[in-house]
């Protein structure tokens, strides 16, 4: 992905700027992503922008927000249907204290691991790839991540020859990207940009 407009919309938002340099979209009230656990509703209507991949690699991104009220989010996504994703934000709780977190999906069913963290304006994202597996870290810097979870999307299949590096075999294709939304009664402006994605930066586990 060389810029934002290569990206094709999940759930196009009614307002965005969209440039080879950077996303900014305005979020609409009552959208998310969820699915079933806990607390019952399934939600699948948050604007998304995607890119194809089939290859192992690494996305890093710096997302920018003035989060308003309880949940708002902004952050990376894989998409492969609405019973199988994944999402990492941190999640708007009051002023001073959030929750940065990822939510993943397997088979119709979501869970969501969190830490606090003092509520910033901005953070960056780092999403790697190996065959079925993932791992999501974050940084306030853009240089110094720290990890928050390796995590396997069952709909991919099971770990083997993606391990290798490079991979033996060609990966079957996912659709990662960036994504924003307000599960209550909110609205606010999410900004994305210092976009880039290439080879995998996660280094293969020797086996």
């Amino acid at each position: 992905m060389k810029d934002f407009s290569q990206g094709q919309w999940l759930n196009p938002p009614k307002q965005f700027v969209l440039d080879e340099n950077r996303l900014v979209l305005e979020t609409e009230p009552n959208t998310d992503f969820w699915q079933r656990s806990y607390y019952g509703f399934r939600n699948d209507n948050a604007p998304a922008l995607l890119i194809e991949r089939a290859d192992n690699f690494s996305l890093s991104i710096k997302v920018s927000f003035n989060y308003q009220a309880q949940f708002d989010q902004a952050g990376v996504i894989i998409y492969l249907n609405d019973e199988n994703w994944f999402k990492a934000s941190i999640e708007y709780e009051t002023p001073s204290l959030s929750r940065v977190g990822s939510v993943v999906t397997n088979l119709g069913y979501s869970d969501w691991a969190t830490t606090d963290i003092a509520t910033p304006q901005h953070i960056w994202y780092r999403l790697s790839r190996r065959g079925p597996d993932f791992l999501i870290e974050y940084a306030k810097d853009g240089v110094n991540y720290q990890q928050m979870r390796i995590f396997h999307l069952h709909q991919l299949g099971e770990t083997g020859a993606e391990q290798s590096d490079p991979p033996a075999a060609a990966s079957c294709s996912v659709k990662v990207g960036l994504y924003a939304c307000s599960p209550l009664q909110s609205s606010f402006k999410a900004q994305f940009e210092h976009l880039t994605i290439g080879a995998c930066e996660w280094r293969a586990h020797p086996l």
